[in-house]
């Protein structure tokens, strides 16, 4: 996975109904949840380098798109000067305004297309902004580096190799707590627990992500939590309401999931719906959709939790699911990111991705710079909401 945290991209990747793309938020990507990385939220976008945390990309198709032939020759000319073609490409989106482009070397690019199935080198930890602007582990993976080191959700995170972090941009944070993304290097966290602080050194390691956790609750509902769309969490989630019990409510708990792959996210919208309408999108103004496949559960109650980290394909399942009226939506705002980007290759090797279009819901509503709004808003205690929704949907006890 790259170190950078910056975009969702969409690119070739095999037909659906018409739809070729991927939809990711990469660094972040799909494996949020346990990679360590922080989704990047400068003012000036992943290509610019200022933004406060909690600000949302302004929407707007076609205002922060990039001339990609134009790019390539600005990378080709840097490196007949004897300059860096990826550093010209760096700056050229920089000056272009597109908030999510971003520049990325061969190894960058490699560790993203490793992350999509669902692997990753990192410490095992997620980390996010507190409302005071600190930076705090939001989830801590079973096994992984930083739970063997007694690291825990909540801990205040202050340096990265010396280095502290709360002045930096959530993106130079990521490139600190993956370095160059190889196993079994070493790095220097200082975390701060109540009064207690200390310094502890992990070493990264090469690990996978279950992004589908399924369980029954003690009413009878399932619980289907996808923390991430990597390959297989579609069909991970449509087996598992086929195999639940006649009349048994779903909870799908999309909170905290940066997105992933479209193809899968569709494949998990096939789960409740019976072929239809996915989302739009456009692609340098020519329109194209995704579709559900057919043979969904259209009548099992279900309700969606979602909150200000749904974002990306998460987004795409939540709006498909509220405007065909397949899911009752509890918790807060989702994110907000609905651009699509796709890849072009520069002289050096190195990949840009560039803002091409934008996608929007069922109903025609745009998500980037908006989001989607539940249908009940819910706090703390969203889950708790969510299922006594599910109970008077007749799916609880």
């Amino acid at each position: 996975m790259p170190a950078g945290t910056r975009h969702f991209c969409i690119r070739p990747r095999g037909v659906l109904r018409g739809a070729v793309l991927t939809l990711v938020f990469t660094g972040v990507l799909a494996t949020a949840a346990a990679t360590g990385s922080l989704p990047r939220q400068d003012s000036a976008g992943p290509a610019g380098a200022s933004t406060r945390a909690g600000e949302r990309p302004s929407g707007g198709a076609g205002r922060d798109t990039v001339d990609s032939a134009a790019l390539r020759r600005a990378a080709a000319a840097a490196m007949a000067d004897g300059k860096s073609g990826k550093q010209a490409a760096e700056e050229f989106v920089s000056r272009s305004g597109d908030r999510w482009g971003a520049v990325y070397d061969k190894r960058e690019y490699a560790e993203f297309e490793q992350s999509l199935d669902g692997a990753y080198t990192g410490v095992g930890l997620s980390a996010g902004r507190a409302a005071e602007g600190r930076v705090r582990v939001t989830r801590v993976q079973a096994g992984g580096p930083a739970e063997k080191a007694g690291l825990r959700s909540g801990d205040r995170l202050v340096s990265v190799d010396g280095r502290p972090v709360d002045g930096l941009s959530v993106s130079e944070v990521v490139a600190l707590l993956r370095g160059d993304g190889i196993p079994g290097t070493a790095v220097a966290l200082r975390v701060e627990r109540g009064r207690a602080a200390w310094t502890q050194t992990l070493r990264r390691a090469r690990l996978a992500t279950d992004p589908v956790t399924v369980r029954r609750l003690d009413d009878g509902t399932l619980m289907i939590r996808v923390a991430a769309f990597t390959k297989g969490a579609g069909t991970r989630v449509r087996d598992a309401v086929r195999a639940a019990p006649a009349g048994a409510g779903v909870l799908l708990d999309l909170r905290g999931n940066a997105g992933g792959l479209v193809a899968e996210a569709a494949v998990a919208a096939s789960a409740f719906l019976d072929g239809g309408l996915v989302a739009t999108y456009d692609v340098e103004g020519e329109q194209r959709a995704v579709y559900a496949e057919g043979g969904g559960d259209t009548v099992r109650p279900l309700v969606a939790l979602i909150d200000g980290g749904t974002m990306s394909a998460a987004e795409l399942l939540t709006g498909a699911l509220q405007d065909r009226g397949r899911a009752v939506t509890v918790g807060s705002r989702t994110f907000g990111k609905g651009s699509v980007q796709m890849p072009s290759a520069l002289p050096d090797g190195s990949v840009a991705e560039l803002t091409v279009g934008h996608y929007r819901t069922p109903a025609g509503h745009a998500v980037d710079g908006r989001g989607i709004t539940p249908d009940l808003s819910a706090g703390e205690r969203a889950e708790e909401r969510a299922r006594t929704v599910l109970s008077g949907l007749g799916g609880g006890s």
